[in-house]
């Protein structure tokens, strides 16, 4: 595992995981929101600026790198080793975008951009509802046909990605 993709929507736990994933196997982590999609007080990058900044995180040999920005999902999943889609439910991806709102508010979270700090924002949680079912194909297209060479995890539920993080620890300590 050199080169690590991770997907899921808002709440998902994308962010805990690739911290997670960085501190067990030592790979860089970057987060699609703080390295490619925002800019201090919340300024979005322009389209060109985006897409060189993935392309030089995915020419790296080593990473892992969290964010959907799906227009990227082709490119990405070309250089990594290892795919991962947490596919959790809405009710509990709403309960922690909550949660962290009000543990982080008026804060930047370690996984965005410096300047941005954390907002009530009713209009981020419109989009979750709205993009909760295309947001969750593209995920799974990628499950249904993804490149042999890619070793893909499809992780429902909290203990799913406690389980896959217990299965690295196993094969770390049988290697």
């Amino acid at each position: 595992m050199k080169r690590v993709m991770i997907i899921g929507q808002p709440g998902s736990g994308k962010s805990t995981l690739a911290r997670e994933l960085g501190a067990r196997t030592g790979l860089p982590v970057f987060h699609i929101d703080r390295e490619v999609y925002w800019m201090s007080g919340w300024q979005e990058r322009d389209m060109d600026e985006k897409l060189a900044r993935v392309a030089a995180i995915h020419a790296q040999d080593e990473w892992v790198f969290e964010g959907n920005f799906s227009r990227t999902f082709a490119d990405r999943t070309a250089r990594a080793d290892t795919f991962i889609f947490l596919d959790l439910p809405l009710w509990l991806r709403a309960w922690r975008v909550a949660k962290r709102t009000i543990g982080s508010y008026g804060r930047a979270r370690p996984d965005m951009a410096e300047g941005c700090p954390e907002q009530v924002s009713l209009e981020f949680y419109a989009w979750i509802w709205r993009t909760r079912q295309t947001g969750r194909q593209k995920g799974l297209q990628i499950l249904a046909d993804p490149p042999p060479h890619l070793t893909v995890h499809h992780l429902t539920s909290p203990r799913a990605v406690r389980d896959f993080l217990s299965s690295l620890d196993l094969r770390t300590l049988t290697a």
